[in-house]
């Protein structure tokens, strides 16, 4: 009787649980909603946007579909010329504004050159005599091959840019005119943050052996000075900086007065400001899980180093330093990830020279409109904060063994 009334029961607990399960969907679908739109979307545009080329076929489908069946390596004839004609007594001057502004990216020459044809187009048979009179270039071979990186609606030119490169149909990937621009910014980016968190370690380090060794009460009211920067804007500390460094403010004023310097130092528009700046924002990522590691550590194993004979720093670096690494690392890979994104600092208390590569993506967002290449700097900073976060990650579980 017992198994006949499981049996029995057992549709209605089957419907519970299933009611149970679609009530637990319902409760997490605005936070699935909310990531996809604020993330999963985002990151999603700047993939596509990253590799869409969908200017000229746009504006010049004719012209586009010529130049990707060309191989890119002969010399231009009638098989392009007349489709170009075509497009360009067809084609919006609206279409055509975005078409040429994409081609200027590339080559800043062929943006009046494409206007000019467009104002002669009547004129124009599609024949090679009638281009060549109208200007040689459009004989030119490094033309059509801009063209044809133009083709699209998918392509590569934004994403080879981010490195410097570009693709030539005759001798493939060659350096472009800029050669090292980007890359230059990408180092310089890399070498901030790494100098960054270099810096943030070698201050956390002794600053949280100090709270570790502390009373709680005094170790929580220290802490509590540590996190105002969390507190107050990034725009507020920078402009602090700012007051604070500046030839005639408050440091160089001090300096001058203890007669430690002839004449004010430029501690502003450089290098050392927004290094100080940076770390004064950074330190906090970097106290907080090393001093965790240091609150956790087995000082059992300390007392029996030195039970045994070893000296300090055979214990500081075999006994130690193994069982405070995880943090470290964590709080060194934390600071250099965040950094690399900086964007404010740099830019009011850096030069030219200082700037780093979130400057660029928004000078291109805002300034140029340039979103292929701005999607194409994101990508590749992504990429890196990705791999990053993997080997934060990777490096957790070998220290918890982890499988």
């Amino acid at each position: 009787m017992s198994a006949i009334a499981i049996n029995a029961s057992s549709p209605v607990v089957a419907r519970k649980d299933r009611g149970a399960l679609w009530r637990a969907y319902g409760l997490l679908a605005p936070l699935v909603v909310f990531l996809v739109l604020t993330f999963v979307g985002p990151i999603g545009t700047l993939l596509w946007r990253a590799v869409a080329d969908g200017e000229l076929p746009q504006a010049m489908p004719a012209t586009a579909s010529a130049v990707s069946d060309w191989d890119g390596s002969s010399a231009p004839d009638e098989r392009l010329f007349e489709p170009l004609v075509q497009d360009l007594k067809a084609v919006s001057p609206r279409d055509l504004a975005a078409a040429a502004r994409r081609l200027a990216y590339e080559a800043p020459e062929l943006r009046g050159l494409l206007m000019a044809a467009k104002r002669e187009a009547g004129a124009l048979d599609g024949s090679r005599a009638s281009l060549q009179k109208l200007d040689p270039r459009w004989l030119e071979n490094a033309t059509w091959q801009t063209f044809k990186r133009a083709s699209g609606p998918v392509g590569t030119y934004h994403l080879l840019s981010a490195v410097d490169v570009k693709h030539d149909y005759q001798q493939g990937l060659v350096a472009k005119d800029e050669a090292g621009l980007y890359r230059s910014i990408l180092g310089r980016t890399f070498g901030i943050a790494a100098i960054t968190t270099l810096v943030c370690v070698l201050l956390a380090f002794p600053l949280c052996v100090f709270l570790d060794r502390r009373t709680p009460r005094t170790r929580n009211a220290l802490l509590l000075l540590i996190l105002l920067p969390f507190w107050t804007s990034i725009l507020v500390r920078t402009t602090a900086w700012m007051v604070l460094l500046q030839d005639q403010g408050i440091v160089n004023a001090m300096l001058l007065k203890l007669g430690w310097v002839d004449s004010p130092l430029h501690l502003l528009y450089n290098r050392f400001g927004v290094i100080l700046a940076l770390v004064h924002v950074m330190l906090p990522f970097m106290v907080f899980p090393l001093l965790a590691a240091m609150s956790s550590c087995n000082r059992l194993l300390v007392q029996a180093a030195y039970s045994m004979g070893a000296r300090p720093l055979r214990v500081f670096f075999q006994v130690y330093l193994p069982q405070v690494l995880p943090g470290l690392v964590a709080g060194a890979l934390m600071v250099f990830i965040v950094t690399l994104g900086f964007y404010i600092t740099p830019a009011l208390l850096g030069g030219p020279a200082d700037q780093m590569i979130s400057f660029y993506i928004a000078q291109f967002t805002t300034g140029t409109l340039n979103w292929g290449l701005a999607s194409a700097l994101g990508l590749v900073l992504l990429v890196a904060t990705t791999l990053l976060y993997l080997i934060q990650a990777h490096l957790a579980r070998r220290n918890t063994g982890a499988k």
